[in-house]
């Protein structure tokens, strides 16, 4: 699937990420990212209906796990055309975009890692996740320690500088409170996606994650 000369492509777009530079190279960009990206989302179809069937694994060129490599440029001071990296989300079927509970793998040249969870979700359900940690703090913790081992996920993303509104700075778990993302996620050696058991490595920690995405669907009244 993936090989050394994917990484090679995604350091060649970082150094000539222009319009002109990509079309030349646009079935380079084919044969050496976009395929094996849906080699691997079409190989993580059976493994992923496993951990969870409301998880949606879609090989289609556009619209489906693989994100675009075209950047929106309307908003930030980047106005580079491309992605520099391979972005691929297994999302909960009731997701409309990148914020909805799933499954994230993102591979760029110096930086391979895997995330579960929700990013920037909606204000509705960050309050509903916050409000299942306040009613049960004793299982929020036996969770994470379930899912985040010295070896493998951690609790990753953006927080609050305060507690958020109608939580006290003595909460037990008010540090968690503050999350504005509920992730975890864990790094792998760039040269893990060229080994013939990148797909079953994967697999195998997602379904590792699998309780940490099942416990944000069930704050937010989702089949998981």
């Amino acid at each position: 699937m993936f090989s050394r000369k994917t990484i090679q492509f995604l350091k060649e777009l970082n150094d000539n990420n222009n319009r002109d530079w990509f079309a030349a190279n646009k079935d380079r960009y084919e044969s050496l990212v976009r395929e094996p990206a849906l080699a691997y989302i079409e190989a993580m179809a059976q493994p992923m209906a496993k951990v969870s069937p409301q998880v949606v694994v879609s090989a289609k060129k556009t619209g489906g796990s693989l994100m675009r490599v075209y950047r929106d440029t309307r908003f930030g001071h980047d106005k580079t055309p491309y992605k520099t990296n391979i972005g691929i989300q297994f999302r909960h079927a009731r997701g409309k975009d990148v914020h909805a509970p799933g499954f994230y793998l993102h591979i760029e040249p110096n930086e391979v890692f895997m995330g579960a969870g929700i990013w920037k979700p909606e204000s509705s359900t960050l309050g509903a996740v916050r409000a299942l940690m306040d009613d049960d703090p004793a299982r929020w913790k036996k969770l994470v320690r379930k899912v985040c081992q010295a070896d493998g996920f951690a609790l990753a993303g953006d927080s609050l500088k305060r507690p958020p509104k109608g939580y006290s700075a003595d909460h037990p778990l008010v540090d968690d409170l503050k999350r504005k993302d509920f992730l975890v996620s864990q790094s792998l050696p760039v040269g893990a996606i060229y080994k013939p058991d990148f797909v079953a490595t994967t697999a195998r920690e997602f379904k590792r994650a699998a309780a940490f995405v099942g416990y944000i669907c069930e704050a937010d009244d989702l089949d998981f």
